[in-house]
């Protein structure tokens, strides 16, 4: 009897002595981690995770990844000496919960600078500015009406705005600004806040689902060239700043961007990125493309094999798709100078290792299974 409580009594210490040593270790790790100041953290790791909004300015795909945010955010790392990972999500609660949860290290977005959102983010320094526009509809016939009729059958002052339904997306500033604008004018406006993004309203203006929405106006710009029958002359605000967002505590990551950008938005390469994602024709070129996934879902001609493969291992089958036109530009005759060849460019030695398993050439019978 005594012999087994000394065992027991044993394996209760070791038990206790392990749970201990867990602890300590534990402990380390977070004193580690809490010691860590966000840049240096983001430097250990080697790579800054952003989440930013999916628009045919900010983030989008055609071919490969493109966008306003998305450009700058490759400029920034290089300049930080470390990779960016980047998650997509239009819903800017959740983004900001993200933010303060550590789950990201950054918000790139077209965020308005205010008041309210200063109390609970740290803004970097503008990347740009936009006033907010109200989004309608052109009236029929609109091509063969001098500007004058155009303009009389459309809404110029915004004291007119009494009474009519306006359209915003949720959480964006369009809605406080509306209703600062009722106090203004001393009547009201109906404002219906939707979770529909941005584009999606313009949209729904153009094939006159709704009347009015809001908008910022560089993005409304570039979405006349996909609706040429909205009108966006109307401003609702004052030119605002938008911003990059960084939790509260991260001065030195805020500091570290705000240095690089301040410099960055005096080059030609800034104003380069820019122009290329706000200018009307480069925007109408990229929207008629029958492969500009915001638009028609499409990549290329092999999405259908793409997505069929890409499942099989659990793979996102947009991601699969960059992967191939940086590889081949989606030419399954593409050989390289060191020999790698098809759309995947594999090399001899890999082509030949899969085939001696037994297994399918990943992805090499694209144009086969597609046709």
């Amino acid at each position: 009897m005594e012999n087994k409580f000394y065992k027991v009594a044993a394996l209760l210490l070791l038990f206790l002595a392990i749970i201990s040593c867990n602890n300590k270790e534990f402990n380390q790790n977070t004193a580690h981690e809490s010691k860590l100041s966000k840049m240096e953290e983001i430097t250990e790791r080697g790579k800054i995770i952003v989440v930013t909004d999916y628009n045919s300015t900010n983030y989008f795909i055609y071919r490969v990844n493109h966008g306003f945010q998305f450009d700058l955010l490759q400029e920034l790392a290089d300049y930080l000496g470390v990779k960016v990972e980047v998650t997509v999500s239009n819903d800017l609660e959740k983004n900001i919960n993200k933010l303060n949860n550590n789950e990201v290290d950054l918000i790139a977005s077209n965020i308005a600078i205010t008041k309210s959102r200063k109390d609970i983010l740290d803004f970097t320094v503008p990347h740009s500015q936009a006033s907010q526009v109200l989004v309608q509809r052109k009236p029929l016939g609109w091509e063969k009406m001098s500007k004058e009729d155009v303009d009389d059958n459309l809404l110029r002052n915004q004291l007119d705005l009494a009474h009519k339904t306006v359209y915003v997306k949720r959480n964006t500033a369009h809605a406080a600004r509306l209703k600062n604008l009722a106090e203004e004018i001393g009547d009201s406006i109906n404002i219906i806040e939707v979770d529909e993004d941005i584009e999606k309203l313009i949209a729904k203006v153009s094939t006159g689902e709704i009347e009015y929405m809001v908008s910022d106006e560089n993005l409304a710009f570039v979405n006349q060239s996909y609706y040429p029958n909205i009108d966006i002359e109307t401003k609702l605000s004052f030119p605002q700043y938008y911003a990059w967002a960084v939790a509260k505590g991260t001065d030195d990551f805020r500091e570290a961007i705000d240095g690089w950008l301040s410099d960055f938005k005096n080059t030609k390469r800034f104003k380069s990125i820019y122009a290329r994602y706000f200018n009307q024709n480069k925007a109408a070129e990229r929207a008629g493309s029958e492969y500009f996934a915001l638009s028609t879902g499409k990549i290329s001609e092999y999405d259908k094999a793409v997505k069929k493969y890409s499942g099989e291992i659990g793979w996102d089958w947009r991601l699969v798709s960059s992967l191939i036109y940086q590889e081949s530009r989606f030419k399954p005759e593409a050989v390289s100078w060191a020999g790698a060849f098809g759309l995947m460019q594999l090399m001899p030695m890999t082509a030949q290792k899969w085939v001696l398993m037994n297994m399918p050439l990943p992805l090499s019978k694209l144009k086969q299974e597609q046709n």
